[in-house]
């Protein structure tokens, strides 16, 4: 019996990854090339770090996660140490300020962009690979620190083209909600598994509305497929206390502090992050940042266990239509908060730090429903063959464009069909094709095809037919960058 040949490999993405194409790629860079340019204009330092860090380090902080190493990638080298690819830039960035604490200055204040990996369950626009993008501030426990943040997200969307009254920036404390636990009865060590479903219970206040959150705080919750989410089990007491927490917003942030302080009572810590909520109001208030931009608000609590203090959301308020064509606001695009406790895992010492995430792929998205493109996507003036034995004449002419700062190239398939070659440069996306045949050569030009202009190229056109639509014209050799650069300009 024959040996039976090799099995192919399967081309395929691994579940819950995607790969990014031309425009895709270009759009995210422009757009993170945008953000840095405030992140930069704020004082702020680029930072990369490797995506490989030891588990131990990582830590435990993921939402939704039970065991050390479930929602991460995680291997055993081969000295025993479990390494783990990151799940953010955050936890990162508390190692590197640890281990470089005499180096840098303090507070050291950087940005970072790049992919992080989750090892969750992949859904709909749910990927395990994403961009995130960071500003950091570590080494400064002034609320000054958590407005300024809070002033760079906003100019940060309006930057990318988010415009004004199309989104928000919410701000609540982390201190605020710990009081309100407190008073519900739900303080100490020994409530720490309680809490933290009381955390990630309100964090979808929006998602599941305030039934959906009840039943989490209460006995669990059965979602649409049948899954059941185990409850706080918290009594109906408690449950209406941390109720009235995600209802406490007002129509000005002094009503929502007046209504926060009722809240917390008695409760020291809870009575410190409303007068910090009540300080990042009035310095962004002093820098012209009113409410219609950035807003106090009781619902943010953001799913990581590591905040301690002001906790912020950006929430994009326009409408789109979901895949069942029903209207709903587009959502958070960006998210941070006060974290001094992340460093001190590390020193032993208390260094305060806080800082913002913003989604990259939310927000590309956010864009394009707007129907705004963050960069340039045009594909390249593409130069036609005509004659394969005058392949210099074609290469010199794409060598000068090129020398222009024009993008452009040389077909290089198989240049016997013409309309092939048409084709092509429709699928490239190019705005501009140039075609020089023999005649034209005698005659010292060559021909422009504005493709914008012109109509999409028929798949049986002949290049008597091509010659013969508008949007065409034929001007000098010698004039070839000029000439290509004047129809790019119209």
């Amino acid at each position: 019996m024959a040996d039976k040949p090799p099995r192919r490999p399967r081309a395929e993405t691994p579940k819950g990854f995607r790969d990014y194409f031309g425009a895709e790629v270009t759009e995210r860079k422009a757009m993170l090339d945008r953000i840095a340019g405030v992140y930069h204009r704020y004082g702020f330092d680029p930072l990369e770090t490797s995506a490989v860090e030891t588990v131990e380090a990582l830590g435990k902080f993921l939402p939704d996660v039970d065991r050390p190493n479930e929602g991460v990638f995680a291997w055993q080298d081969e000295d025993a140490d479990w390494l783990a690819l990151r799940y953010d830039l955050t936890a990162p960035l508390a190692r590197v300020a640890a281990q470089y604490r005499n180096d840098l200055p303090s507070p050291y204040r950087r940005y970072a962009m790049g992919p992080v990996w989750r090892n969750e369950k992949p859904g709909p626009g749910r990927f395990r690979q994403f961009y995130q993008c960071d500003a950091d501030t570590v080494g400064s426990p002034s609320v000054a620190a958590d407005a300024e943040i809070c002033a760079m997200l906003a100019d940060c969307l309006e930057e990318v083209g988010i415009p004004r009254g199309d989104y928000l920036v919410k701000v609540n404390n982390r201190k605020v909600l710990n009081g309100v636990m407190e008073i519900a009865g739900l303080a100490g060590d020994d409530k720490e598994a309680e809490r933290g479903i009381v955390l990630r219970a309100i964090d979808k206040i929006d998602r599941l509305g305030a039934e959906g959150v009840r039943a989490l705080l209460r006995g669990g919750r059965k979602d649409e497929s049948g899954d059941f989410t185990k409850g706080a089990g918290l009594a109906s007491e408690q449950a209406e206390v941390v109720m009235g927490f995600t209802t406490a917003k007002r129509h000005t942030g002094a009503a929502t502090v007046a209504r926060l302080r009722e809240l917390v009572g008695t409760s020291v810590i809870g009575a410190e992050g409303v007068a910090e909520l009540e300080a990042i109001a009035a310095l962004l208030e002093a820098q012209g940042y009113g409410p219609d931009r950035i807003v106090l608000d009781p619902g943010v609590v953001r799913g990581l266990g590591y905040y301690t203090g002001p906790v912020y959301e950006a929430e994009l308020t326009f409408e789109i239509l979901d895949e069942k064509g029903r209207k709903r606001q587009f959502g958070s695009v960006a998210g941070g908060g006060r974290y001094d406790g992340l460093v001190k895992r590390f020193t032993g010492q208390d260094v305060p730090a806080t800082g913002v995430s913003i989604g990259v792929d939310r927000l590309l998205a956010a864009l394009r429903a707007k129907g705004r493109s963050a960069g340039d996507t045009a594909g390249p003036v593409v130069v036609t063959v005509m004659d394969r034995d005058r392949m210099a004449d074609y290469m010199a002419m794409v060598g000068e464009l090129r020398q222009a700062g024009i993008r452009a190239e040389v077909y290089l398939g198989n240049p016997k069909n013409f309309g092939n070659q048409l084709k092509y440069a429709d699928k490239r996306a190019s705005p501009v094709a140039v075609i020089q045949g023999g005649n034209e050569a005698a005659a010292g030009t060559v021909i422009l095809k504005d493709l914008i202009l012109g109509a999409k190229i028929a798949e049986s056109a002949t290049l008597e037919e091509w010659k013969d639509r508008p949007a065409q014209v034929e001007v000098p050799r010698a004039d070839l960058a000029a000439a290509v650069r004047k129809m790019l300009g119209a």
